[in-house]
């Protein structure tokens, strides 16, 4: 027997406005079934194509203090890395750490953070590593 991932949770402070920052993020939308509204503790985003996996933000009391251990990597589904980087400052994400200096296969990324301060990273794009 196997198991496949259902959602990936991410706990948060405010679900309602993180929820809202990553559909512009990922082109997600709002589950129909799910009632993301503000003041709801749970707010779930899924692929408008049914392809990526959903996302539910959780709220929870204490905040971040540490380095994710587990992340989303994005890679843009068109143009370029650096176009995307500038999309999510323009969109509120922050800069971390800049790896674009980096050569090879799979390397060339870049480490941004979210409004309340999930690490996230952008790759990139396939026709970047054509």
């Amino acid at each position: 027997m196997v198991a496949f991932i259902s959602h990936v949770a991410v706990d948060c402070h405010d679900p309602h406005t993180l929820s809202e920052w990553w559909k512009d993020v990922l082109g997600y939308v709002e589950d129909p079934d799910d009632p993301n509204e503000p003041d709801h503790e749970e707010c779930y985003i899924e692929d408008p194509k049914g392809k990526g996996v959903p996302v539910v933000f959780i709220k929870v009391p204490e905040g971040k203090t540490v380095k994710n251990r587990l992340h989303f990597d994005l890679r843009p589904k068109a143009g370029e890395r650096n176009a995307e980087y500038q999309r999510l400052l323009r969109l509120g994400a922050t800069k971390v750490e800049d790896h674009r200096g980096i050569d090879g296969p799979g390397t060339g990324w870049i480490v941004m953070a979210d409004p309340e301060g999930n690490e996230f990273c952008i790759l990139r794009s396939e026709a970047e590593l054509g």
